[in-house]
C-alpha cells in the first residue's frame, strides 16, 4: 500500500489500536532443561511478544 507521502508501508485492521497484554510468568520445564543450570542463559519456546513481555521486568533498563 502506498501512503499519502508516496512511500510504501504496511497496514492492517486495528493497526492504530494499542495492544494490551497481561503480564506473563516464565515457568521452567525441567524435562526440557539441559546444560549448566547455574548460567543465566535461557531458551524460550513460544510467542515472541509474550516472551519479551515476560522478560521485560527482569531486564528493563539494562
Amino acid at each position: 500500500m502506498v501512503n499519502k507521502k508516496g512511500k510504501l508501508g504496511l497496514t492492517w485492521v486495528g493497526k492504530d489500536e494499542m495492544v494490551r497484554l497481561e503480564p506473563r510468568v516464565l515457568v521452567e520445564a525441567l524435562s526440557k532443561s539441559y546444560g549448566d543450570p547455574n548460567t543465566e542463559n535461557m531458551l524460550i519456546y513460544g510467542d515472541n511478544l509474550l516472551a519479551l513481555k515476560a522478560l521485560e521486568r527482569d531486564f528493563a533498563g539494562q
